[in-house]
């Protein structure tokens, strides 16, 4: 089998595919990935902080009954795995984007399964903010808003950057597996050669890229955590 992987012919086809197909397909994935993990952070923070500030002993308390609710409705999202969200969100996906196939037609799907797990994301960074800080704000007399916005943000921005960063890979990989349906991209590629073609090679190369690609993604993410940190600027200094 390594043989035939390996074999000249494959190489050349191989080659051949990297240069005309390749270079669209990490367009794609990069698009995709990145578009959807904005959309999923749009609405994911303002739930993650909403999960945090609505408790009974938080700076805005919702009612029961809603943040019940919510965290039912976010854990069942969770619990579907990706491929068969993608189909559940069908309708939705036709209803906003006109096809269920395509690039574009996966950022829907992966937006929906993305930003439930960004919102948990979120509440865990605000979850740990030193809550000395926050009764501190309460005292000087700042609004559940300006401590929200002033605060809670500022405070855990290190660990929200840390946890976007997971969430980024994470939608990368949720990418690849839209190849299934028709999405577009590194995945598209590495099913429609790898599993359809048996051309073993290419698909090969296309995991090497996404695995690339995710490195990218959490040495940048990590440096900015780092570089955001005040904890750490207060050690150097």
């Amino acid at each position: 089998m390594s043989e035939n992987i390996f074999s000249p012919e494959a190489i050349s086809e191989a080659i051949d595919i990297v240069v005309t197909e390749f270079p669209m397909a990490i367009w794609e994935s990069l698009y995709v990935t990145v578009l959807a993990t904005l959309f999923a952070i749009v609405i994911g923070l303002p739930l993650g902080i909403l999960l945090v500030v609505g408790e009974e002993n938080g700076v805005m308390p919702m009612p029961k009954w809603f943040m019940r609710t919510l965290n039912v409705v976010i854990n069942l999202l969770r619990s579907v795995p990706f491929l068969i969200l993608m189909v559940m969100v069908f309708p939705l996906t036709r209803l906003i984007i006109g096809t269920v196939v395509g690039t574009a037609a996966t950022i829907i799907p992966l937006v929906t399964a993305a930003f439930p797990f960004v919102a948990r994301l979120a509440e865990s960074s605000l979850r740990e903010i030193n809550p000395n800080i926050i009764e501190a704000a309460q005292s000087m007399g700042a609004t559940p808003m300006q401590i929200i916005m002033k605060v809670m943000i500022p405070e855990s921005v290190p660990s929200l950057i840390s946890n976007a960063t997971i969430a980024i890979t994470t939608i990368l990989s949720y990418s690849a597996m839209s190849g299934i349906i028709g999405g577009g991209g590194l995945g598209k590629i590495a099913i429609n050669y790898g599993y359809y073609r048996y051309k073993y090679l290419v698909m090969y190369l296309a995991v090497i890229l996404l695995i690339i690609m995710v490195q990218c993604f959490q040495s940048i993410g990590t440096k900015l955590a780092v570089k955001l940190d005040k904890r750490l600027k207060n050690k150097v200094d």
